[in-house]
């Protein structure tokens, strides 16, 4: 897959690497949304299923690479696992590295909104029957509440915290309450919503305005506030803090970035929402 890069500035450098393709039920990403109205705006196959990419955002700025998520990694998943989650392609995050000159150890931190199998997958890896770290330099952020229940879920988080995916790597976790600033002008917040520790980030860098809503806004389809997932814990939390970062932020014309979009990597929209502005397309020409 052709990698879009988009130069934001100066100071910042984003470019979107291939980290895996899941299928998931249409209906349970859009939660209470009847199926015509959301059908109409993102793609559904014949099995209700919509394509949402796992891809991390390589974040290049004040001399570091970092990645916003992990992707969801490869040889994680058994061939049921695999139907399950409409799988059809795992991670060419090292790939895509090696084109861009760097190995995974180059890596110096890992912004992870949240720790859900379709994004902290990627984290670690199966070397002779163990897992061990992907990306061994890196520092992991992780919310503090997120890693709690990560290590100890609950019995409906417990199908998507998988402790393969975190003990590999927990020497390199670094948690946080709040907010935290992992570079100038980089800082992760958590908002909740989607799970009890799930964050966002934004990127204020020189003169820009990004927002990476995580799976608070998973596509760009997801705008409205009261478009939210049934995956989600706490679905109020998601539309207050949508209400708070997306709804009342867009008269300041924010660029919203996203990891699982098939269609956008980013996208600005009009001041009330209803139009795209700007944008950088997904190329598929390479499928």
């Amino acid at each position: 897959m052709a990698m879009e890069q988009w130069k934001v500035n100066e100071e910042v450098t984003m470019t979107w690497l291939d980290g895996g393709v899941t299928h998931l039920d249409g209906g349970a990403m859009f939660g209470v949304v009847p199926k015509p109205l959301w059908s109409k705006r993102y793609p559904v196959n014949d099995n209700n299923q919509i394509e949402l990419r796992s891809d991390p955002i390589l974040l290049q700025v004040d001399g570091k690479h970092m990645l916003i998520e992990s992707g969801i990694g490869n040889g994680k998943f058994s061939e049921k696992a695999m139907r399950n989650y409409g799988i059809t392609s795992e991670s060419k995050v090292k790939e895509n590295l090696a084109e861009l000159g760097l190995t995974p150890a180059d890596i110096d931190a890992v912004l992870m909104t949240h720790m859900h199998f379709d994004h902290v997958s990627g984290l670690t890896e199966p070397v002779d029957g163990k897992q061990q770290p992907v990306f061994p330099n890196a520092v992991i952020y992780v919310e503090e509440k997120e890693w709690a229940e990560m290590r100890q879920p609950n019995i409906r988080s417990k199908n998507t915290y998988f402790r393969e995916n975190w003990e590999a790597i927990e020497h390199q976790v670094k948690t946080y309450a709040g907010q935290i600033e992992v570079a100038p002008d980089v800082r992760m917040i958590h908002t909740g919503g989607h799970s009890y520790g799930h964050a966002i980030i934004h990127i204020s860098c020189g003169n820009a305005n990004i927002w990476h809503m995580a799976d608070l806004m998973p596509t760009h389809v997801h705008l409205p506030s009261l478009w939210v997932l049934a995956y989600d814990d706490y679905p109020m939390t998601s539309i207050h803090q949508k209400e708070q970062y997306i709804q009342a932020n867009l008269p300041n014309s924010p660029v919203f970035t996203f990891y699982h979009d098939a269609h956008y990597r980013w996208v600005q929209f009009s001041e009330d929402g209803k139009q795209i502005k700007h944008c950088l397309e997904r190329n598929r020409e390479n499928e």
